[in-house]
């Protein structure tokens, strides 16, 4: 089968809410349902990009903590092995949903799809490990706080959500083994979670508890496999000042000297549109040439320029 090769090469990071709406339970009927938003936009792009997709999963590795911290009969996995379960887990179900899409496209054959599990390298002595900050799992009340045994912190969406070590991405080890499968033309879903966090070991790897964001990831990898267009939708449509209060503004463009201003002034918090931004500086400075921050519903708008926040050198 004949591919081209010449398309540009755009990499899409699905934030969770691509699965599990606010309010959601997370059930398997929900998390297909809720995926078919943004696979039949991504199924119509497959025509004029080479992609790569990228996604979240806080609320299925939270989950599967509570399960096995709730059975303790059955032996706790580390964070790093939930991490692993999850790319699965989610490679699945966004490789099933995208195939329907293409085939309501008449595109089924046309494309080939594969979902890879992927480790990230982080650094042992990263200052993440002695303060948490990345969210995972459900959202609780002020109420059920004194209940919970482990660090937590309040959500840009009100709330307060388990927080863990979220150190920083150094490399993703597969990196050329996307790039080759990208060059013969799949669809790659990779990076899930943001990556199952290791640390070098003489020439080989050792998983470690942690949870690396996934937009910081995503970047990474973007950077790493020349990605000519990168894309995170998520649950909003684009980058605010003072999101939430009367004085919200929303930012149709974005400067790399804006974004690194307004993340010094706390503009953008940790644990959500802080690493969205970062990400993106992160991309354009290594030569990145576009970047949006856009909602689930509105990708192929990012990728045509009508929507979403663009981030520019």
């Amino acid at each position: 089968m004949a591919h081209r090769n010449d398309k540009p090469l755009l990499l899409v990071a699905l934030g969770g809410n691509a699965l599990i709406r606010r309010g959601e339970r997370g059930t398997a009927d929900e998390q297909f349902r809720n995926l078919r938003v943004p696979m039949a936009q991504i199924a119509r792009l497959a025509r004029d990009y080479r992609i790569i997709i990228t996604h979240g999963n806080g609320p299925q590795v939270g989950n599967l903590l509570l399960q096995q911290e709730g059975c303790p009969e059955v032996p706790a996995l580390p964070l790093e092995i939930l991490v692993a379960q999850t790319q699965g887990q989610i490679g699945y179900m966004i490789e099933s949903t995208l195939d329907k899409e293409l085939a309501n496209l008449g595109e089924d054959g046309k494309h080939l799809l594969v979902s890879l599990l992927s480790y990230v390298v982080v650094d042992p002595d990263d200052p993440a490990f002695s303060e948490p900050t990345k969210p995972i799992g459900p959202t609780y009340d002020a109420a059920d706080l004194p209940r919970l045994p482990w660090p937590v912190a309040r959500t840009a969406g009100g709330g307060y959500r388990r927080v863990v070590a979220s150190p920083q991405p150094v490399t993703i080890v597969e990196k050329k083994e996307i790039c080759k499968l990208v060059t013969m033309g799949f669809i790659v879903v990779c990076c899930g979670g943001g990556g199952i966090p290791v640390i070098r070991e003489g020439r080989g790897f050792h998983g470690i508890d942690a949870f690396i964001d996934k937009d910081l990831a995503s970047a990474k990898l973007a950077e790493e496999v020349g990605v000519d267009m990168f894309v995170i939708a998520t649950d909003v449509p684009g980058a605010f000042l003072h999101l939430g209060t009367p004085q919200e503004e929303f930012l149709s463009t974005l400067s790399v000297a804006q974004g690194r201003c307004y993340l010094a002034e706390g503009h953008c918090p940790p644990g959500s549109m802080g690493p969205k931004v970062e990400a993106f500086l992160r991309f354009v400075v290594q030569g990145g040439k576009r970047a949006v921050i856009t909602s689930i519903e509105e990708i192929e708008g990012a990728v045509a320029g009508t929507s979403g926040t663009v981030i520019t050198a």
